[in-house]
């Protein structure tokens, strides 16, 4: 297993932490969906380019404030 080095996270971190967050507001949530066009646009399907697992992990961030602030359509029967 590799050991974590907190050092170098820490200093990688302060860089992103800027465009990487857990979004609580409705502003947070459309500057990651920003972000997430952005890296569409730049990586596309390309799964082994650098910003691939970037984009994923922002794709579930917004999942998940969407699962949680979202309101589910109904289907009308």
């Amino acid at each position: 297993m590799q050991s974590l080095n907190l050092d170098k996270t820490i200093t990688a971190w302060s860089s992103i932490a800027e465009n990487v967050f857990v979004p609580h507001t409705e502003e947070e949530f459309e500057r990651l969906v920003h972000m997430l066009d952005s890296l569409i646009d730049q990586v596309g399907e390309d799964e082994t380019h650098p910003l691939a697992s970037l984009m994923e992990v922002i794709g579930v961030l917004i999942e998940n404030y969407e699962t949680e602030h979202v309101p589910e359509l109904k289907e009308i029967s």
